[in-house]
């Protein structure tokens, strides 16, 4: 049986002492340790960065030594949503769509990029199903994300704030692109905003503005990785986040200040890539891809063009529709996934979306209810999904990290909150404090 050190409460976790944490972290099993070292694994890429450690297939281990860990972990039990049912479905369509493709070869070779996403969802719910091993975890995230918004924002100052027409890149791997790296930032620095003000009255000035750098940081990786989708969806996150007193003269004065600040920080080549779009050829080609993938959807309505089929099929249709030598991706997640898979894998992928925000928006509420301090962290995780929306319909990352780790964070989190358990004895944590309900 699992042995947890006394001093291991959630209460300690919130004062972020370290040494619980650790302690806690060591008496855990071998499924959470690898669960928590794939997501290390996929978001920091040390073996990327150092080629010497780059001799195995390191977060595909972690991956199995957590599947085989599960097997062993007596905590693990099935957990059921309906966002389970969808994802299922949606893999079925994949299926379906690969083999009715117009050239399966292609949509076979690419399933990986679905399946591994399947399977690490059902993983992270399954076993991220404490609450200690949801802050853990979350706090790995974050973590992993602050060593990249950090390093990245110094190099940005350290340049003079100047323009590059790279931006900013991560290291290799799912971000090591501008447009990618900007929507990792845009997924992050809500939820660190959410995590620093529930945390806030626990820790010290100096951890606190250590933490506060997080969101910081993030936002300023987001304004100098040159991606307009990215900066775009910011300004729709701010304005979000605050629509409720938008009008109040504080707010309307506070966001002026902060939207002229931001746009003091733009460089002037990124301002003027702004006051082209829509004329310059990379805007004009985008446009295409969107115009004829509609076409392509019209045309193959049930189950698209085949699944990874949309260069070849538009290479192949509309090639008087090419602006470059090479046709690339739509640069959009709906119509990526609608040629894809047709209308009913996109019906699906919007359910997925949906569903989330419905979680998150039942969360809201239950928290107001019963532990009003905390409900800013729903308020987080949909300030993320709408990033990653908004800056989706710029960019093809419907079958990157963003949704699916999204989704399994907010299966953890809602279950959680709607545990018996929890509501069944007084809790002073950040999901339930039954003390508080009448």
């Amino acid at each position: 049986m699992r042995k947890v050190h006394k001093a291991s409460s959630i209460q300690d976790f919130y004062k972020l002492d370290f040494g619980a944490m650790w302690r806690y972290f060591k008496s855990e099993t071998v499924a959470f340790w690898m669960i928590c070292a794939y997501l290390f694994l996929e978001y920091v890429r040390p073996q990327s960065i150092y080629p010497a450690l780059d001799f195995l297939p390191w977060a595909q281990l972690a991956i199995l030594g957590a599947l085989v860990g599960c097997f062993l972990d007596k905590s693990v039990r099935w957990v059921s949503s309906s966002i389970n049912v969808l994802l299922i479905f949606f893999f079925l369509v994949i299926l379906a769509s690969s083999f009715f493709a117009y050239w399966p070869e292609i949509s076979y070779g690419q399933l990986q990029n679905f399946y591994t996403w399947l399977i690490i969802y059902f993983l992270i719910i399954n076993i991220v199903n404490t609450e200690q091993r949801l802050f853990i975890f979350i706090c790995i995230f974050f973590a992993s994300s602050f060593k990249l918004s950090f390093s990245l924002a110094l190099t940005w100052a350290k340049r003079g704030f100047s323009f590059t027409d790279w931006g900013l890149s991560g290291p290799p791997g799912f971000f090591q692109n501008s447009g990618e790296l900007a929507i990792q930032m845009l997924v992050f620095w809500p939820l660190a905003w959410a995590f620093a003000t529930q945390i806030k009255p626990y820790i010290s000035k100096t951890k606190y503005f250590i933490i506060i750098l997080m969101p910081i940081t993030a936002i300023m990786v987001i304004l100098g990785a040159s991606s307009r989708g990215a900066q775009l969806a910011l300004l729709v996150q701010l304005v979000a986040l605050n629509y409720k007193s938008i009008f109040r003269p504080k707010v309307i004065l506070s966001c002026a200040f902060g939207f002229v600040l931001l746009w003091a920080f733009l460089p002037e080549e990124q301002k003027e890539r702004f006051e082209v779009v829509g004329n310059d050829r990379t805007s004009q080609q985008r446009l295409l891809y969107w115009e004829n993938g509609f076409d392509m959807m019209n045309r193959n309505p049930a189950l698209g063009v085949g699944y990874f089929n949309f260069v070849r099929y538009y290479e192949s249709y509309y090639s008087d529709d090419m602006l470059y030598e090479r046709a690339e991706l739509p640069h959009n997640i709906f119509i990526q996934v609608g040629t894809d898979s047709g209308y009913i894998g996109l019906s699906i992928f919007l359910l997925l979306i949906f569903s989330a925000r419905k979680k998150m928006r039942k969360a809201y509420k239950e928290l107001n209810i019963i532990n009003p301090k905390f409900s800013k962290i729903p308020v987080g995780f949909n300030l993320a999904l709408l990033g990653f929306v908004i800056a989706g319909q710029f960019v093809t990352v419907a079958y990157y990290p963003f949704l699916w780790i999204h989704l399994a964070l907010v299966v953890s989190f809602f279950k959680l909150l709607s545990s018996r358990d929890l509501k069944g004895k007084v809790h002073h944590g950040c999901f339930c404090d039954s003390s508080r309900i009448q």
